[in-house]
């Protein structure tokens, strides 16, 4: 029985010490002692302590690994008495380490406690070849992995990914921060500040529509930002033709305050050699419900910089803004040929179509998002290249925990 006992505090140990290790945050004494006390053994019970640590020295010299020790203190005796007070000391110890780094194209932060944060609809013909996804809840999918390389998910990941991951450690939104860059509105702070089209699309002129026919198509987007260049617009924005944007000098953006970017069926691009940050933007006005996303059918076909303050970004919802900021993508609402970042992380997406690259970008896509729910195609074309596109992706240190000791 006490050999019996053993294996069996030897087995919590194992276990527990690759879930602390999993786990990778402060609650990690907590995860093992929570997977000690599934093999029966309930810290400060019946004799039994449950000894966690992090950062101990692995047996490689290195530093960081875990340690669970799982004691009984009081071992079960029955014939053993005649013995008189001999009782053994029964203990299992181990230890685990390792690590191993995710990369995401597509990461669900979760802020609205939606669960799952990633939900696969079905999805026969969605294909994330090449693309890792991660949760910062649970994700589901229901029928179809989406092909994602890894499927990563901080609670529960039920059928997502071809490789699929419980239990990792949530990812800290790790683009917020540019909020603080977002040049200072100078449009005002009441309804009418912010012209709005009505509901047949009209109701705009000046700077809010670009692209009409006695201006030419090759708009002109450098400096600082400001109205009259074009870099801040107060309220929606409308194509009336097709524009390209030739001489946008890195780092470069378009501040959209309170409004959409309706392209109204036409292209918005970046030239060869140019390159564009979005943001939409605003402060809460009353009597005011503005959308803060790209609209109209069309095609955006934009390129982020590749350095500076904005580099890798190609369209950023300031995370101040939580209402008008929902995303239906259906592949033709606007197309999105897109290089780089989008970052809309107070918005529920429905993904349903194809993403491709820029026409004069690297390849890569990346989508930072509340949650999302992808349907039918959801194929994200460009990845592979978010280095040479000057995007650095989130990341998670997930493991690939094994026991060293």
């Amino acid at each position: 029985m006490w050999y019996r006992t053993n294996r069996a505090l030897q087995n919590a140990a194992d276990s527990a010490v690759i879930a602390a290790a999993l786990n990778g945050t402060a609650s990690y004494q907590a995860e093992a002692k929570g997977i000690a006390a599934q093999y029966g053994f309930v810290d400060g019970s019946n004799g039994i302590t449950v000894t966690a640590l992090n950062n101990q020295t692995c047996p490689d010299g290195t530093s960081g690994c875990y340690q669970v020790t799982v004691a009984q203190s009081t071992p079960p005796r029955f014939f053993s008495r005649v013995l008189g007070s001999f009782t053994p000391s029964l203990a299992g110890a181990a230890m685990a380490g390792g690590s191993q780094t995710h990369s995401y194209c597509i990461l669900a932060l979760a802020t609205s406690g939606t669960d799952p944060a990633i939900l696969g609809n079905g999805s026969p013909n969605a294909d994330l070849s090449g693309c890792s996804i991660m949760s910062d809840i649970g994700m589901t999918c229901h029928g179809h992995n989406l092909n994602a390389t890894y499927g990563d998910a901080h609670k529960t990941n039920n059928g997502c990914g071809i490789s699929e991951l419980s239990n990792v450690p949530a990812v800290s939104d790790p683009y917020s921060s540019l909020a603080s860059h977002i040049p200072a509105n100078p449009c005002g702070t009441t309804a009418s500040s912010f012209p709005q089209e009505d509901k047949h699309g009209g109701g705009l002129s000046g700077n809010n529509v670009w692209g009409v026919a006695h201006v030419t198509t090759a708009m002109t987007l450098s400096g600082s930002p400001t109205i009259a260049n074009h870099g801040i617009v107060c309220g929606d924005l409308q194509l009336a033709g097709d524009v390209t944007l030739t001489t946008v000098s890195p780092g470069s953006v378009l501040v959209i305050e309170n409004g959409q970017l309706d392209l109204n069926g036409h292209t918005l691009q970046t030239a060869s050699g140019s390159a564009l940050t979005i943001i939409f933007s605003g402060p809460t006005v009353s009597g005011l419900s503005p959308t803060h996303s790209p609209t109209g059918g069309g095609t955006l076909d934009i390129q982020a910089p590749t350095s500076g303050t904005w580099s890798g970004v190609a369209l950023y919802q300031d995370p101040n803004l939580t209402s008008g900021v929902d995303i239906t993508y259906a592949g033709n609402s606007p197309t999105w040929n897109i290089t780089g970042l989008v970052y809309l992380p107070h918005s529920s997406v429905t993904f349903k179509g194809a993403v491709n690259k820029s026409s004069n970008g690297a390849s890569c896509f990346a989508l930072v998002v509340d949650n999302i729910t992808i349907d039918g195609t959801g194929d994200i074309l460009a990845h592979g290249s978010c280095a040479a596109a000057g995007l650095t992706l989130p990341t998670d240190d997930v493991g690939a925990i094994a026991l060293v000791k």
